[in-house]
């Protein structure tokens, strides 16, 4: 069972889609979920969805650990043709997972209490990703 889920941002930040996901699995029966991302300047990640303030300081966290290419201290880039928030998302989307995997029972993702699947959008204008998805079942 194969499908792709479009998310539409707004420009950096984390978008989730869990609802989406567990509407598509509902019926399924035990197995494994793979979620990808289709693009290179985003990430895919299971966070805490109770508490907004984990996505803002998640978000912040990750502007100090690589900052625009604007930033004086990012001039040693060359890569710049796309804009200054071009290679700071390739390079976000390298050390974040661009994908998960998921275990199913009962066609319900075993997810935590607080736990949440997000689109991690690292460029700042708005965009439509794809995040292809499989469910394999046992």
């Amino acid at each position: 069972m194969q499908t792709e889920f479009e998310i539409t941002t707004r420009g950096a930040g984390l978008y989730e889609f869990t609802r989406e996901v567990a509407r598509w699995l509902a019926g399924s029966s035990d197995g494994v979920l793979t979620l990808m991302v289709r693009h290179t300047s985003a990430s895919l990640v299971i966070q805490e969805n109770a508490d907004p303030d984990v996505q803002v300081d998640l978000r912040r966290f990750f502007e100090r650990f690589v900052p625009r290419g604007d930033d004086p201290s990012m001039a040693w880039l060359t890569h710049v043709a796309e804009g200054p928030d071009d290679m700071p998302a390739h390079l976000k989307a390298s050390v974040l997972p661009v994908s998960l995997q998921i275990p199913v029972a009962d066609g319900r993702m075993r997810l935590g209490t607080w736990q949440g699947i997000y689109l991690f959008e690292h460029r700042d204008a708005p965009h439509l990703r794809r995040v292809a998805a499989a469910f394999q079942a046992f």
